[in-house]
C-alpha cells in the first residue's frame, strides 16, 4: 500500500449542477462517484473538496455575458455535493468563484492567476507533498487544479477513471496533463 501520510486527495467540483440533471451537467459525471468514494476511503492526511460557490450575478453566467449557464449559486441545491458522495472522509472544503467579477477554474487560484483560494496555504500547513486529484470537469477545473498543483511544487497525480470531461474524448486533456508533469494513476494502484 502507498504511504499517504503526506498526501491529500482533492475532489474537484463534484456538485449537483455538474451531474446529470444539473444546470451544467458533465456527460456521465455521475459515473465517477463510486471511484471518488473509493479513493476517499484511503488514509490520506486530508481529503479536500473544492466547490464552485458563485454569487447570483456571477461573471461566468451567460446572463452576465459569460460562457456558462447559471450554475452552483451559493447556498442552492445545485451548489451542494450530491448525497451519493460520502461526506465523512472530507476534511476541508475550498470554495472558489466566490467573487462576482472573477471566475476560478483552479482549486488554487482565481482565473486572474493572482488571487489565491487558500488551497496552497492549507496544503503547506498540513505538510502535504503529494496530491491526488479527481472530479469534474477533467478538461476545465480538474486540469486547472492539477496544473497549478504542479506549479506549486506538489507531486501531482490524476486518476482518469474518477474524472469526466466536457469533451467526449479525454485524450487531449490527459496528454496535456502528462506533458506538464502530472502523473496518471489507476484507481487500483492505491
Amino acid at each position: 500500500m502507498t504511504d499517504l501520510s503526506r498526501s491529500a486527495l482533492i475532489l474537484v467540483d463534484i456538485q449537483n449542477d455538474f451531474l446529470p440533471g444539473g444546470a451544467l451537467a458533465v456527460p456521465d459525471g455521475d459515473n465517477i462517484l463510486e471511484a471518488a468514494n473509493a479513493l476517499a476511503r484511503h488514509p490520506f492526511r486530508a481529503v479536500i473538496a473544492t466547490q464552485d460557490w458563485h454569487p447570483s450575478q456571477h461573471c461566468s453566467f451567460s446572463t452576465q455575458g459569460g460562457p456558462w449557464p447559471v450554475h452552483c449559486v451559493a447556498g442552492t441545491h445545485g451548489a451542494d455535493f450530491p448525497q451519493t458522495l460520502l461526506p465523512e472522509p472530507v476534511t476541508h472544503i475550498i470554495r472558489k468563484g466566490v467573487l462576482q467579477e472573477r471566475d476560478s477554474y483552479s482549486g488554487f487560484l482565481d482565473n486572474d492567476r493572482a488571487t489565491s483560494t487558500g488551497l496552497d496555504g492549507l496544503l503547506k500547513g498540513l505538510d502535504i507533498k503529494h496530491v491526488v486529484i479527481c472530479g469534474l470537469a477533467l478538461d476545465y477545473c480538474v486540469m486547472a487544479t492539477a496544473l497549478d498543483a504542479v506549479h506549486c511544487g506538489y507531486r501531482t497525480e490524476v486518476v482518469p477513471e474518477a474524472c469526466r470531461g466536457i469533451a467526449p474524448d479525454p485524450g487531449d486533456a490527459l496528454k496535456k496533463l502528462e506533458k506538464q508533469g502530472v502523473l496518471l494513476k489507476n484507481l487500483n494502484t492505491f
